[in-house]
């Protein structure tokens, strides 16, 4: 595999833009703690570095926690009685809460609302939530959203899969001349969040790259 080139050079700009250009081209994928998500950005990232990726499945006990069942999405919405998207996982991943149930269902606002979640406080901003230990279903929306939704009949899917399967994540060693060891460890659990999870992503590699 053939690495993109990054520059060495003192210049912070040009290592920004690298940096950002990075961050960009991962941030449509949609990340969860599971899932295909993770395999394809930690396989763009092999593109940068040399990585050992493992898989752990699901039901593995880890200290005080227990790897879950892998979860994945190809697609979601609420659609409108004329069949419009009023919410669509198509223009963001985070309209869906993370680890919801597949479901396919007709039902009336009043059936769907308490699986709507907002930030009235910051009424243009879509929120992020999960639900990762309990089996529900939810979408995550703009309160100005929320208001503009007529009563009346919607469509609700969320294809997605809950299975057995794996946890995955990557390592990447690099031996140095002493024998003490410096961990710098990043999540990669999160979908299109560049402050929360981007940013350190693309710090740690290019910190990689750098070493």
């Amino acid at each position: 595999m053939t690495r993109p080139a990054v520059s060495t050079s003192p210049d912070v700009a040009t290592a920004a833009e690298a940096m950002y250009r990075l961050a960009t081209e991962l941030y449509p994928i949609c990340r969860s703690i599971t899932g295909n998500g993770v395999r394809e950005t930690l396989r763009r990232l092999g593109a940068y570095l040399p990585l050992e990726i493992r898989e752990v499945p699901s039901g593995t006990r880890v200290f005080d926690w227990t790897v879950p069942r892998e979860w994945n999405i190809s697609d979601a919405y609420v659609k409108n009685s004329t069949g419009e998207r009023v919410i669509d996982f198509q223009k963001s991943n985070l309209h869906v809460v993370s680890y919801s149930v597949p479901v396919h269902a007709r039902m009336s606002l009043a059936e769907l609302k308490p699986h709507l979640f907002t930030l009235p406080e910051q009424p243009d901003a879509i929120p992020y939530r999960t639900s990762y230990y309990s089996e529900t279903w939810g979408f995550c929306l703009t309160h100005h959203q929320l208001l503009a939704l007529p009563d009346g009949e919607y469509d609700v899917c969320i294809d997605a899969t809950l299975t057995a399967g794996h946890l995955t994540y990557a390592e990447c060693q690099l031996p140095g001349a002493s024998s003490d060891e410096v961990i710098v460890s990043t999540h990669i659990c999160h979908p299109s969040l560049a402050c929360d999870n981007l940013s350190g992503i693309t710090v740690a590699t290019f910190l990689a790259r750098h070493l």
